[in-house]
């Protein structure tokens, strides 16, 4: 099993940053992806950035690609969200996910996730 721990929201006004950051435990490897989702109010949550086991890929939505910037640091088993150039419309509960399959593909769709943190509140007022 993969604990995950979400910090880092907050409340920023539009054109400023927030890092986010997502500590896993209970394994002892880090084979597994990584994501970020969110969910607005009203919302379904969706997909924003994926990461591959080693840091090595990671890929976006349309909507945050060029702003936002995921990584992963193995050694202290902790994924980021650099966020930068926030908009209103990021606005949401943003969480933290593994997916823990042995399959090769990089996979965005929330149940391809087995494992979620409990989310953390970004409010970008403009």
């Amino acid at each position: 099993q993969v604990q995950l721990v979400e910090t880092g929201g907050g409340l920023v006004q539009a054109g400023g940053s927030l890092r986010l950051s997502c500590v896993a435990s209970g394994r002892t490897d880090s084979n597994y992806r990584m994501a970020w989702f969110r969910q607005a109010p009203g919302k379904e949550r969706e997909f924003v950035a994926v990461i591959t086991w080693n840091g090595g890929k990671s890929f976006y939505s349309d909507s945050v690609k060029g702003r936002f910037t995921m990584s992963r640091d193995n050694a202290k088993n902790t994924a980021y969200l650099q966020m930068n150039s926030l908009k209103p419309e990021d606005t949401a509960v943003y969480y933290c996910a593994a997916d823990t399959s042995r399959t090769l593909m990089v996979r965005t769709g929330s149940a391809d996730f087995d494992y979620w943190g409990q989310g953390t509140q970004v409010t970008v007022s403009s």
